[in-house]
């Protein structure tokens, strides 16, 4: 694993996920699982979770994910998610587990499930690009 990433759960590496309480629980070469504790804070006007923090759950699991694979040197940043709501979350933990389907030289597809109380809530496809 890269050495730079192990970092992942350290405070100030990445701001937004602190501010929502994201965090790590394993980041490996093509897969990642994060996971955050529901509260208050990120309910909608209707008291269900905004769905802006399962998409960045998705978003950062992907993130990680590919960037875990990819050489010193290189980077990635999302081009594309394509994400898909089955079902509100009002409470619990969230969790995401994440998975890179292909990489190329230039671009990753990764796919992530993000689940509440153990019953999917929602899926997401994502492309990255991979650059210098």
């Amino acid at each position: 694993m890269r050495a730079d990433i192990t970092r992942g759960d350290e405070k100030g590496f990445n701001p937004f996920g602190d501010l929502i309480g994201l965090r790590f629980v394993e980041v490996k070469p093509g897969y990642s699982r994060c996971a955050l504790q529901v509260h208050e804070g990120l309910l909608n006007p209707n008291g269900t979770l905004h769905g802006g923090v399962v998409y960045t759950l998705a978003d950062t699991g992907m993130g990680a994910a590919v960037f875990a694979a990819l050489q010193e040197g290189k980077s990635c940043a999302t081009i594309e998610i394509k994400i898909s709501y089955f079902r509100a979350v009002r409470e619990g933990e969230l969790r995401c587990e994440t998975r890179v389907v292909h990489r190329g030289r230039r671009m990753a597809f990764v796919e992530s499930e993000v689940h509440n109380r153990g019953r999917l809530v929602a899926k997401a496809t994502g492309t990255f690009a991979i650059f210098d």
